[in-house]
């Protein structure tokens, strides 16, 4: 679910209510979720009147894109080394 907060909020700035909207889930669980984002970093807020506006946070989706690049360039490399220890045996 968290993903797909992301990825509308990758749209448009929201509020809870307008993903609580588009969401097979309550408007309560969407905050939930984006408490938990908010404190990964991923999403900033905003208050505009008497709503809270939420948008992707640039800083920590950077961050996030590094990490998981990090991640896959040594389970890359792994798998690589792997595959050619089991090629100098055969």
């Amino acid at each position: 679910m968290r993903r797909t907060i992301l990825e509308r909020l990758a749209e448009k700035p929201q509020a809870v209510g307008e993903l609580a909207r588009a969401l097979p889930i309550s408007r309560p669980a969407v905050s939930q979720h984006l408490k938990v984002l908010k404190d990964a970093g991923l999403v900033l807020d905003r208050a505009v009147g008497t709503r809270r506006i939420y948008q992707l946070n640039p800083d920590g989706m950077g961050a996030l894109r590094a990490q998981l690049d990090r991640f896959w360039s040594r389970a890359l490399a792994t798998y690589q080394q792997v595959v050619e220890e089991d090629q100098e045996k055969s």
